[in-house]
């Protein structure tokens, strides 16, 4: 059977940067499980494993675009000290927090604190970046139709309810 759309795959894989280093893998652990076709991962990847087979390897190179995105300069935001109130002494660079924001809570990180100004980015950590992935392919099996009314695997390596 290959990989197409409603298919459960069950793969290993590890993901490097552009200079190799590995920022993801799930070596040593379990397999990653996913519904082919749901956005459960990156469009790239998916794209790229569209009919492979059990037992095929491939070495697959994502392009922001297909990723995590290009930065947005619209999520970078610079917010004065004062508006963290007592707790700017426990902000420090690298930090990750939810900021509230008229869209509802979004994820950021603190990327520099200087002469009063906290600047914070709501960009993914891996936006703008080229994603290299070597991949496994172990398993695929049809979805049942549960799984693709909800959109995700069920079950042992999936989700269950």
């Amino acid at each position: 059977m290959a990989i197409k759309q409603n298919s459960v795959v069950t793969m290993h894989y590890e993901l490097k940067d552009a200079s190799g280093e590995v920022l993801d893998s799930s070596k040593g652990q379990e397999p990653l499980v996913y519904l082919h076709g749901a956005s459960n991962i990156i469009i790239g990847l998916e794209e790229q494993l569209e009919g492979k087979v059990v037992g095929d390897n491939i070495n697959a190179v994502v392009q922001p675009e297909k990723g995590y995105g290009v930065p947005v300069e619209a999520l970078v935001q610079k917010v004065p000290t004062e508006a963290f109130g007592d707790e700017i002494d426990q902000i420090e660079v690298g930090m990750r927090f939810q900021a509230e924001t008229e869209q509802g809570p979004v994820p950021v990180v603190v990327t520099a604190i200087e002469d009063g100004i906290v600047t914070v980015d709501g960009n993914h950590p891996l936006a703008g970046k080229e994603l290299h992935f070597t991949c496994s392919i172990a398993e695929i099996r049809e979805a049942s139709g549960e799984e693709i009314e909800h959109g995700h695997v069920h079950g042992p390596g999936g989700h269950q309810h």
